[in-house]
């Protein structure tokens, strides 16, 4: 009776345990990756992208790495649909790179200007940016800030 208690008290650990990087969409991943960008300048936007796409490369192609592009502060206008990544990024989401907005950012832009930034429809809206990558570390996604 005592083995039957403690299968069943395995299970609901083994069902009730957080998510893993392990979780994702990419069974055979062998790197979980989150790239931060917080900075608005053009070269340094490039940079991430070409990071993302070297990592793809890298790894043997989109099935085996996991990576998201996270976006906040200045970093947000990547997501802006007139940003000239435009074209790369949609090469990238067709990888399966997810690129996340951080939408503190965006309401702080709207209270600055009046209007809430359009944001291409790719992206993943996350409450806090910084908040998103610090639960992605900790679920084994290795920062890189490029």
């Amino acid at each position: 009776m005592q083995s039957k208690h403690l299968w069943v008290l395995l299970m609901l650990v083994w069902f009730a345990a957080p998510a893993t990087a392990q979780d994702s969409d990419k069974p055979f991943a062998e790197a979980q990756i989150v790239l931060q960008l917080s900075d608005r300048d053009p070269e340094v936007q490039a940079r991430v992208i070409n990071v993302a796409n070297n990592l793809v490369k890298h790894y043997g192609g989109p099935d085996f790495v996991d990576i998201e592009i996270v976006a906040f502060g200045p970093g947000l206008s990547l997501l802006f649909p007139d940003n000239p990544q435009r074209e790369r990024i949609a090469n990238l989401v067709a990888s399966g790179v997810r690129f996340v907005g951080c939408m503190n950012t965006a309401a702080s832009i709207e209270h600055a200007t009046g209007k809430r930034p359009d944001l291409i429809p790719e992206t993943i809206p996350v409450q806090t940016g910084v908040a998103h990558i610090v639960e992605r570390v900790s679920q084994g996604f290795v920062l890189v800030h490029p």
